[in-house]
C-alpha cells in the first residue's frame, strides 16, 4: 500500500544538525525538478521582502520565514516525520508507534510537497514554506511544474493500492490516471451531527485531518495490508470505522466517505 500525505504548515525548527543533501532523498527521478524549485524559492526569499511575502502568501508576522527559506541549504535538517507537526501529524503520533508499525510508515507512506514533490518519511529535510499552491517566478504554478517530474517518478512506486489522503492543493501536484487510478482510493471525512432535530453532515477542516491521521495510524498498527479499495473498505470496518465507498468507472479513483457522527 502506498499512502499519499500532504506536508503541514506547522514545522518543527531543529537549531543543530547536518543540512540537506538533495541527493540522498527519495524518487532520485525528481533531484533536477526540486533543485530548480529550491533555486528559486532560495533566490526569492533572499531578494526584496514585500515581492517575496506577496507570492509566497505571507502576512507581516511570516515574514521570518523568508530568511529560514534563504537558508536552505545550510540549515539543519530533520527526517520529514519529525519535522510536519501539523494536526494531522499530531494524531498519526509517528514518534510512538510500534517498531512494526514504524517500518510499515517509513516503507508506505509519501509526502506531497510543493518545495520538494514528495519525500519519505525518512528524508532529511530544512524547515521551509512554500505551499502547492504558490506561482514561483520562472516556474509557475507548482501544481502544474509538479505534474510531469512526479508523473514519471510514482507509476512504479504506486504499485498496490493507494490511499490518497492529500488535500486538494497536493492532489494537483499528481493525478493517478488509467490502471493506477483504478487502485487508488480517495478519502472524506463527514461530521455528522444532529441540528434542530435533522442529522446534518460537513466537511471541517480540522476533524478531517485528525481524523484521517487516526485512521492511518490505526491500519498500521493492526498490520492491515488491503490489496485492493474492496479491501480497504473492509480493513476500515473491521478497525470499526463508518464508511461508504461505490467501485466508479473504469479508471477512476474510489471515492470513500468516513462518517464520524456526533449525535
Amino acid at each position: 500500500m502506498l499512502v499519499l500525505l500532504p506536508p503541514s504548515e506547522g514545522k518543527a525548527a531543529p537549531a543543530a544538525g547536518a543540512p540537506l543533501a538533495l541527493d540522498a532523498l527519495s524518487l532520485p527521478g525528481l533531484t533536477e525538478a526540486r533543485e530548480r524549485v529550491l533555486a528559486t524559492l532560495v533566490e526569492l526569499s533572499a531578494g526584496d521582502p514585500d515581492t517575496a511575502a506577496a507570492v509566497l502568501g505571507l502576512s507581516p508576522g511570516l515574514r521570518g520565514e523568508l530568511a529560514r527559506n534563504a537558508a536552505l541549504r545550510t540549515a539543519p535538517a530533520l527526517p520529514a516525520g519529525q519535522l510536519y507537526t501539523g494536526v494531522l501529524y499530531d494524531a498519526l503520533g509517528l514518534a510512538d508507534l510500534t517498531a512494526d508499525a514504524r517500518a510499515r510508515a517509513e516503507a508506505s507512506l509519501l509526502v506531497f510537497s510543493g518545495l520538494w514533490g514528495a519525500v519519505r518519511i525518512s528524508d532529511r529535510i530544512p524547515a521551509y514554506r512554500c505551499s502547492g499552491g504558490v506561482k514561483l517566478p520562472g516556474l509557475g504554478a507548482l501544481g502544474g511544474y509538479w505534474r510531469g517530474p512526479l508523473g514519471r517518478a510514482l507509476p512504479e512506486a504506486a504499485s498496490g493500492l493507494v490511499l490518497d489522503l492529500r488535500s486538494s492543493a497536493y492532489a494537483a501536484l499528481w493525478k493517478p490516471v488509467g490502471e493506477v487510478a483504478g487502485r487508488t482510493v480517495t478519502v472524506r471525512v463527514l461530521h455528522e451531527r444532529l441540528v434542530g432535530g435533522v442529522v446534518k453532515r460537513s466537511v471541517v477542516s480540522h476533524f478531517n485531518k485528525a481524523t484521517k491521521g487516526r485512521l492511518l495510524r490505526d491500519l498500521l498498527e493492526a498490520g492491515a495490508e488491503p490489496q485492493s479499495p474492496a479491501e480497504l473498505v473492509e480493513a476500515l470496518r473491521e478497525l470499526k470505522y463508518t464508511v461508504e465507498a461505490a467501485a466508479p468507472a473504469a479508471g477512476k479513483p474510489w471515492a470513500l466517505d468516513v462518517v464520524v457522527a456526533e449525535l
